[in-house]
């Protein structure tokens, strides 16, 4: 198995004497759960065990609970990821971040919010590519995209190029070329990533989208659509861009680091 960015960080830490060897134990052991009075569990190793960083989803959340939960992870963990952020959720983090001198970014498209005490994370040598087949899908691939960057990848992206006037696909696709792998997300009959993995010689992932009405609307259509693929794709579950992108980042930074 290829070794862990996270954990070669932690450790470069340690051997600089930047922390002390309890500290990158007990980052290493990954098996840091750090409670929040009666609402939450979060995972503080997720990101030196897996990869892939702790995200709290902000749905079903109310403000001041969300609020809590993110002071608490950002408190331990120095970087917090939060999706499906609604506009009265923002402001009190927002609110929050300012009383602790912390800085708070935004993703309007992705409705991600990222809370951070430090430097972003260093770009690695993965390449994702994110493509949608139209400009409604690309509130499902901007999540993709903000998760496949915090997890160190250099994103490339490519919106609404169909398969209804597939004519715009191929110069998206010259753009993308490089890429260790591919998102692609579409919503109606969700044609386009089984058109994308007939033309390139990398993973694709076909990330279903719940746009489209009427008879199997909701992305009901595209995800059947994609699981009956002849070609070869991934499929992640309707609306699943967080899925979508650490799936494709954790490919990304494998094939990168050879």
């Amino acid at each position: 198995m290829s070794p862990n960015h996270r954990v070669e960080e932690i450790l470069s830490l340690w051997k600089e004497g930047r922390i002390p060897l309890e500290e990158a134990v007990n980052e290493i052991a990954g098996l840091r759960l750090e409670a929040v009075a009666a609402l939450a569990n979060l995972d503080m190793g997720r990101s030196a065990r897996c990869g892939i960083p702790e995200v709290i989803l902000a749905e079903g959340k109310s403000p001041s609970q969300l609020a809590e939960i993110a002071k608490k992870a950002a408190s331990g963990g120095g970087r917090v990821i939060v999706s499906r952020v609604s506009h009265e959720q923002l402001d009190i983090l927002r609110t929050m971040c300012a009383d602790h001198g912390w800085a708070l970014s935004f993703h309007e498209d992705a409705a991600m919010a990222v809370i951070s005490r430090g430097p972003p994370p260093t770009a690695g040598q993965g390449v994702v590519a994110i493509i949608t087949a139209g400009t409604s899908d690309i509130r499902v691939a901007e999540e993709a995209r903000v998760i496949a960057s915090e997890m160190g990848c250099r994103v490339r992206t490519a919106y609404d190029v169909g398969a209804a006037g597939i004519h715009r696909l191929f110069p998206a696709l010259r753009e993308c070329l490089g890429a260790h792998v591919y998102v692609v997300a579409a919503g109606r009959e969700g044609t386009l990533p089984a058109v994308v993995a007939g033309l390139v010689d990398r993973p694709v992932i076909g990330v279903p989208v719940s746009t489209g009405y009427g008879y199997m609307g909701g992305g009901r259509a595209a995800l059947a659509s994609m699981l009956q693929s002849c070609s070869v794709i991934a499929v992640v579950n309707i609306d699943a861009g967080f899925v979508a992108g650490a799936f494709a980042a954790q490919i990304a930074n494998m094939v990168g680091m050879r």
